[in-house]
C-alpha cells in the first residue's frame, strides 16, 4: 500500500505533494491534500480567519486574535511572485475568489506540484491526487455548482456554520427559548422555533457561500515535494506543515477504519468480512459484493477468485462500470487505482458510495444530503441546552449530541437528565452501546475517534450519523406503516364486528322486553300501601331508566344497521340482511306489545293504590272519632265536680287513672296516621280530627286533671295550716306553681332555691343545700306540703330568743355589733330603735372602718343576758358563749385589729 505522497505503484506517476503555504486556512484544515477542492470554494472564509496566538496549537483558533494577512506579507513575497506567474500560464484563475484582496490571496493560495506522463496538464490537475479524484466523484452527485461533499472535515462545515451563525444572528431576532423536553407542548414549540430559525439561516448561509469557484491549476514541476516546500516556506512554516500532515494521516486512519466497518455492515449478509480495506478491495471481488448488496442487483459474471492481475482489473472495471451506469461520475478513477491499492483513491471511492447509498437519500426541506442531515440533527437537539450542533466535527466531542438524539427518540433507553455532562467519554460510550445493542446501529466509530481529537473526521461522523438518521427514520416509517395497516384491518374487520354487535344487541333487547312483559303478568299485590307504592315506584323507575335505555338502544340499532350497509357499500362488500327474527320489523312488533303491557300495568297499580287509600281513611276516621268522644266525656266529668274537697279529690284520682288507656289507644291511632302519611293522604272526608289535634286535646285533659288534683291536694294541706294567713298561702302556692314547670306538684333543688329567692329568702349555697335536704327528707324533690311547712317555719313569728338573736345577726349583716343605721335600714320603727339604744350595751371590740365614729351596740351581750334568763344552769351560758364565739368567727371584722388607732 502506497503511503500518502509516495509514488503510486504500477501507475508510472511522479510523486505529488501539496505545498501548503502558512495561512490560517491551512492551519485550521491541515488535510488540504485530501479536501482541497471544497476549501477553494469557501472564499469568504479565508479573509476572516484568526492567527493563532502564542501558546496555541497551530490548528486551533485563538478567539482573542484577529488575523491580518499583511502580517506575513514579507515572508510570502517570493511565493506570491511564483503564484502570479502560474496564474498567467494557466487557463483558469486559481484564486479562491475573483474579488478577494491580495492579502486574502496570499493567505488562501496553495500550490500543488504534480507531473504525469499519462494525463494532460488539464486532466492531471484533478487526477494527480486522491483529493482531485474524490472531488470529481463527489461533483457528480449534484448538478448544482457547489463544493464537493468529499471535503475537509472542518473547512466546509465550519465555513458554512460561520456563515450560518452570522446569518442566523441577523435574521433571527433571538435564540430559541429553552424549553423543558418533558413538556410536550414546550418541546414542540422549541423544536419549531429552533428548526425554523436554523433552516432559514442555513438557507441564507448556503446561498451566500454558493459562489462559483474556479479551480486552480498548477504547472507541473519535476522538483520533489521537499524542494518545493523549502523553496516557498521558511523552516517554521515547514514545521507547521509537517504537523498538519500528521493530523491528515490521523484522519485517513480514522476514515479507513470507519469505512471498513461500514463496508462490513453492508456485506455481513454474505458472511464476508474485510480486515484491510485497501488490500481486500484490490482484487475487485469485495467491491462487487458490496455493490450487489447496496443495489440488490447482480453485476453478472466475474472472477470470484482472481489470481491474475488481469482478472483483478476486469473485476474492478466491472464494479466501476456499474457505478457509472447508476449515474455516478467517476472522474480520474480507474481500475488501476483499486488494483494498485491507492489508499486515498479507494477511500474517495468508498466515500462516494456512502454518499450515494447512505447519505444522499436524506432530504430535509429540499436541502442537500449534508445540509439536510445537519438540519435534522439541529432540530432534534434544539430543546437541549447543553447541545449545539453546528457541524459534523467538534460539535460532537462531548457525546451529549448522541445522547440527546437517543433521548428525543427513545427516552425509555436513556435518562438524559441523570448524565454527568462532564464525562464526555462515558456519555459517548453509553450512546454508542445503546445505539448498537438496542437499535442495531453499527459501531462505525470508537470513542477515541471523536473524543480524543479536537476536530473529528467529518466524513466518518457523517457516515455514522447517517445510520442514526436512517434508523430513527425507519422506526417512524415502520410505526406509520403499522398504523396504516392497523387502520386498514380495522376498517375491514369493523364491518364484520358491527354485524356481530348488531345481532348480539338486537337479541339481547328482544329478550329483555319479553322478560319484562312476563314479569308484569306474574306480579301480585300484598294489599298494603307500602307494597303497592313500591311496585308503582318500580314502574316509574323502569320508565325513567330501563325504558329510556331501550329507546336509545332501539335507535342505535337502526343507525348501526344503516352504517353497516353504508360501510359494506363503501368497500364494495356483499350487503348485509339480518335474520328475520332480528330484523327491525320484529323489533317494532315487540315494541308494540311492550306498550300495551305498560298501559295495563299502570292502570292496575293506580286502582290498587286508590283502594288502599280509602281503607286507610276509614280506619283513621273511626278511631279518631271514638278517641275524641272519650276526651269530651272526661272533660265534662272534670268540670262537673262539686261537693266536699275529699270527695272531689277521690273522683279526680279516678279520672287520672283512666288516662293510661287513652294513651294506648292514641298509639294505635298514630300507627294508622303514619300509614296515611306514607300514602300521602292529606284530606279525609270521614272525620274532622287529625292526629295532632287529638294529641293536643289529650294533653289539655291531662293538664286539667293534674292541676285539679294538685289543687285539691294543696287545699287539703292549706286547710291544716292554721298559722298562715290566706294571703300568705295564696302567695306561696302561686310561687310554687310558677316554678313547678313540669306539673309534677314538686320542686327540684334548683327550682326550690329559685322559689325561695323570689320570696326574698336568700341563703348561701351550702345553707340552701342543707335546707333542701332537711325539707325533702333526703329525696330529690320537695312536695307542695313540704314547701308550705318550710315557709311556715321560716316566716312564722315564734318570738323565741334564738329567733330574735338570728334576726339581730341578719340586721347587723353578720357583724358582732349593730348600729342605728343598721336598724333603720331594716325598717325598724324609730321608737323601737330608741328603746334598744337605751338598753343595749356599747360594743368595745373590733369594728369595721366604715362604722367608726358611730355608736356601736353589742347585741350579742344583750341577747346572752336574755338567753341566760330563759335557760337553766351552766348549759345555757355555754351555749350562748359558743354562739357568740361562732358569730365572732363568722364576723367580717374578726380578722381586723381592735379600734384603738
Amino acid at each position: 500500500m502506497a503511503a500518502a505522497g509516495d509514488p503510486v505503484q504500477g501507475r508510472g506517476r511522479q510523486p505529488s505533494r501539496a505545498v501548503l503555504p502558512l495561512q490560517p486556512g491551512n492551519e485550521r484544515f491541515p488535510d488540504f491534500c485530501l479536501h482541497g477542492a471544497e476549501y477553494s470554494s469557501d472564499d469568504a472564509y479565508c479573509s476572516n480567519q484568526q492567527e493563532p496566538g502564542p501558546g496555541h496549537h497551530h490548528h486551533q483558533e485563538n478567539p482573542g486574535d484577529i488575523y491580518h494577512p499583511h502580517h506575513h506579507q514579507k515572508q510570502h513575497q517570493h511565493r506570491l511572485s511564483q503564484q502570479q506567474q502560474q496564474q498567467q500560464q494557466e487557463d483558469t484563475p486559481g484564486s479562491p475568489s475573483a474579488s478577494a484582496s491580495a492579502s486574502s490571496r496570499l493567505s488562501c493560495i496553495s500550490t500543488v506540484s504534480v507531473s504525469s506522463s499519462r494525463y494532460s496538464s488539464a486532466s492531471f490537475e484533478s487526477a494527480s491526487s486522491p483529493v482531485s479524484a474524490s472531488t470529481s466523484i463527489a461533483d457528480g452527485l449534484s448538478s448544482r455548482p457547489q463544493s464537493s461533499c468529499f471535503s475537509s472535515p472542518v473547512a466546509g462545515p465550519v465555513a458554512r456554520s460561520r456563515t450560518l451563525t452570522n446569518t442566523s444572528s441577523s435574521s433571527s431576532p433571538s435564540s430559541p427559548t429553552p424549553r423543558s423536553r418533558r413538556d410536550k407542548s414546550q418541546l414542540h414549540a422549541a423544536r419549531l422555533q429552533r428548526s425554523g430559525s436554523t433552516s432559514t439561516s442555513l438557507s441564507l448561509g448556503l446561498h451566500k457561500a454558493k459562489k462559483p469557484s474556479k479551480s486552480r491549476r498548477f504547472s507541473p514541476s519535476s522538483s520533489t515535494p521537499a524542494d518545493a516546500l523549502a523553496a516557498v516556506e521558511p523552516p517554521h512554516d515547514q514545521g507547521l506543515t509537517r504537523m498538519a500532515f500528521a493530523e491528515q494521516q490521523q484522519w485517513v486512519k480514522v476514515q479507513q477504519k470507519t469505512f471498513t466497518k461500514w463496508l462490513n455492515s453492508k456485506i455481513e449478509a454474505r458472511a464476508l468480512k474485510v480486515q484491510d480495506l485497501v488490500e481486500d478491495l484490490s482484487d475487485g471481488v469485495i467491491l462487487i459484493h458490496l455493490l450487489e448488496c447496496l443495489s440488490h442487483e447482480s453485476l453478472g459474471r466475474y472472477a470470484s477468485k482472481p489470481k491474475l492481475r488481469v482478472q483483478m482489473f476486469e473485476n474492478a472495471n466491472l464494479a466501476l462500470d456499474y457505478i457509472k451506469s447508476r449515474g455516478i461520475q467517476l472522474t480520474n478513477i480507474g481500475a488501476e487505482d483499486v488494483v494498485n491499492r491507492n489508499q486515498k483513491i479507494i477511500l474517495g471511492l468508498i466515500w462516494t458510495l456512502i454518499l450515494r447509498f447512505t447519505i444522499n437519500d436524506i432530504n430535509e426541506e429540499g436541502m442537500s444530503a449534508k445540509e439536510g442531515l445537519l438540519l435534522w440533527c439541529q432540530r432534534k437537539t434544539a430543546c437541549y441546552d447543553e447541545v449545539e450542533v453546528r457541524d459534523f466535527s467538534a460539535s460532537w466531542n462531548d457525546g451529549l449530541a448522541f445522547c440527546a438524539l437517543l433521548d428525543i427518540h427513545r427516552p425509555d433507553l436513556i435518562d438524559y437528565d441523570a448524565l454527568d455532562k462532564s464525562d464526555h467519554r462515558g456519555n459517548m460510550q453509553l450512546a454508542f452501546d445503546i445505539a448498537h445493542k438496542e437499535i442495531g446501529i453499527p459501531s462505525l466509530l470508537d470513542v477515541e475517534d471523536v473524543c480524543d481529537v479536537a476536530k473529528p473526521d467529518e466524513k466518518s461522523l457523517m457516515t455514522y450519523i447517517a445510520y442514526w438518521f436512517h434508523a430513527f427514520s425507519q422506526m417512524e416509517k415502520v410505526e406509520n406503516a403499522g398504523r396504516r395497516v392497523e387502520k386498514f384491518v380495522n376498517n375491514m374487520q369493523g364491518a364484520w364486528e358491527m354485524q356481530s354487535a348488531y345481532e348480539r344487541r338486537m337479541r339481547a333487547l328482544l329478550k329483555a322486553i319479553q322478560e319484562q312483559i312476563e314479569g308484569w303478568k306474574q306480579s301480585k299485590f300484598e294489599g298494603t300501601y307500602v307494597d303497592a307504592k313500591a311496585q308503582a315506584n318500580q314502574f316509574a323507575e323502569y320508565k325513567r331508566g330501563l325504558k329510556r335505555q331501550w329507546v336509545a338502544e332501539k335507535s342505535d340499532l337502526a343507525t348501526l344497521l344503516g352504517n353497516i350497509k353504508t360501510k359494506l357499500g363503501t368497500y364494495r362488500l356483499r350487503p348485509y340482511d339480518p335474520p328475520a327474527e332480528l330484523s327491525l320489523e320484529a323489533l317494532e312488533r315487540k315494541w308494540a306489545e311492550l306498550a300495551s303491557a305498560e298501559m295495563t300495568r299502570a292502570q292496575l297499580i293506580n286502582e290498587t293504590i286508590r283502594d288502599i287509600k280509602n281503607a286507610l281513611r276509614k280506619s283513621f276516621a273511626d278511631k279518631a272519632n271514638d278517641f275524641a268522644m272519650a276526651l269530651n266525656t272526661m272533660q265534662l266529668a272534670l268540670s262537673g265536680l262539686d261537693g266536699d274537697v275529699e270527695d272531689q279529690l277521690h273522683h279526680v284520682r279516678k279520672l287520672s287513672e283512666s288516662l293510661a288507656p287513652l294513651d294506648q289507644y292514641l298509639e294505635k291511632i298514630a300507627v294508622v296516621d303514619e300509614k296515611c302519611q306514607e300514602a300521602n293522604i292529606e284530606e279525609n272526608d270521614f272525620t274532622t280530627y287529625t292526629y295532632d289535634e287529638l294529641v293536643y286535646e289529650l294533653g289539655l285533659v291531662k293538664t286539667s286533671v293534674q292541676k285539679k288534683l294538685a289543687f285539691l291536694e294543696n287545699q287539703m294541706v292549706a286547710r291544716s295550716m292554721t298559722n298562715l294567713t290566706p294571703i300568705q298561702l295564696e302567695e306561696f302556692e302561686s310561687v310554687f306553681r310558677h316554678f313547678d314547670r313540669d306539673d309534677t306538684n314538686s320542686l327540684q333543688e334548683l327550682e326550690f332555691s329559685a322559689a325561695l329567692a323570689s320570696l326574698g329568702l336568700v341563703f348561701s349555697e351550702d345553707e340552701m343545700h342543707d335546707y333542701f335536704v332537711e325539707t325533702s327528707n333526703g329525696r330529690e324533690y320537695v312536695t307542695f306540703e313540704q314547701f308550705i311547712r318550710f315557709m311556715v317555719d321560716v316566716t312564722e313569728d315564734q318570738n323565741t330568743a334564738e329567733q330574735v338573736f338570728q334576726s339581730f345577726r341578719e340586721v347587723a349583716d353578720g357583724k358582732p355589733y349593730v348600729t342605728e343605721m343598721d336598724l333603720r335600714h331594716s325598717l325598724v320603727p324609730d321608737e323601737v330603735i330608741d328603746q334598744l339604744v337605751e338598753i343595749m350595751p356599747e360594743h368595745n371590740g373590733p369594728d369595721m372602718s366604715e362604722d367608726r365614729g358611730m355608736p356601736q351596740y353589742d347585741y350579742i351581750s344583750f341577747m346572752e343576758k336574755l338567753i341566760n334568763d330563759q335557760r337553766d344552769g351552766q348549759d345555757g351560758s355555754e351555749a350562748a358563749l359558743q354562739d357568740r364565739t361562732n358569730l365572732e368567727q363568722r364576723s367580717p371584722v374578726a380578722e381586723t385589729h381592735t379600734n384603738g388607732a
